[in-house]
């Protein structure tokens, strides 16, 4: 059985963790799987909009630690080589992917598996989801860009409390602190998910991917720094066929048909 599953229609790629017997927790071969699958989604132009979801009543509940050695107590462990070969590439690929990612959020998302939910750029979840940094528990620090995401979602009061008390909070604790654009009925969760998709799908997908390129830069930039990257960037998306397309469709008051293009 694979550890993720992909499935491909109307321009959208439904990524599926799947490991659902141990709530889709990270193990090695999930991760190569995932990153697999996300190159061949980055790469594809077919694909213009990508869910990422997990089988079974879980997101994912973060590392498998019954997968871990534990080394002799003599012996010293690196943790953070797993961080910078797997789980820190992963993550950078889906915030930096020149298409959108959805992510869809049903039952728990603890540890890395709430960063990988928290890297996609619209965040969905599902009325029985819940949110877990649970680091501290096992005297480990967040990680996988939690400490990067959370503050900036939720601001450094709550993301301080978070990572320290390792409180697991509900989907609408959340979304009214901003990590979760819209909380869905479980039911409901992926017909809605897919449905956003094939609307971005049909999108200009350039201009997504420029949108992205804005994003990335408006933390760290300052104002005459991002307008600068603004104008860089709106001269891209003055070249694109999907720019004269919605252009003209407005002038002749008809619907788009956008290319991706």
């Amino acid at each position: 059985m694979s550890a993720t599953l992909i499935a491909i229609n109307n321009s959208v790629a439904i990524i599926t963790l799947n490991r659902p017997e141990v709530l889709n927790a990270l193990n090695a071969d999930l991760m190569t799987s995932l990153r697999a699958h996300l190159d061949q989604t980055a790469s594809d132009s077919a694909v213009r909009c990508v869910v990422i979801t997990g089988a079974g009543p879980g997101f994912s509940a973060g590392a498998d630690l019954g997968s871990v050695q534990m080394p002799k107590a003599d012996v010293k462990v690196d943790l953070g080589a797993a961080l910078r070969e797997s789980y820190n590439p992963l993550i950078h690929l889906i915030r930096t992917m020149p298409k959108p990612v959805i992510s869809a959020v049903n039952g728990v998302a603890a540890g890395a598996g709430m960063s990988i939910a928290l890297a996609g750029d619209i965040v969905l979840a599902g009325k029985s989801a819940s949110f877990l940094q649970a680091f501290s528990k096992i005297g480990l620090v967040p990680d996988a860009g939690s400490t990067w995401f959370l503050p900036r979602l939720v601001g450094d009061m709550r993301a301080r409390a978070l990572m320290l008390l390792a409180d697991q909070i509900n989907a609408e604790q959340a979304h009214a602190y901003g990590m979760v654009w819209k909380v869905i009925e479980d039911t409901e969760l992926m017909p809605q998910a897919i449905k956003m998709a094939e609307k971005l799908a049909s999108m200009p997908t350039q201009a997504y991917a420029l949108i992205k390129e804005a994003m990335a830069g408006t933390h760290t930039n300052d104002l005459l720094t991002q307008m600068n990257l603004e104008a860089n960037l709106q001269h891209r998306a003055g070249q694109t066929a999907d720019f004269r397309e919605g252009v003209s469709a407005f002038i002749q008051k008809r619907k788009p048909t956008f290319q991706g293009r």
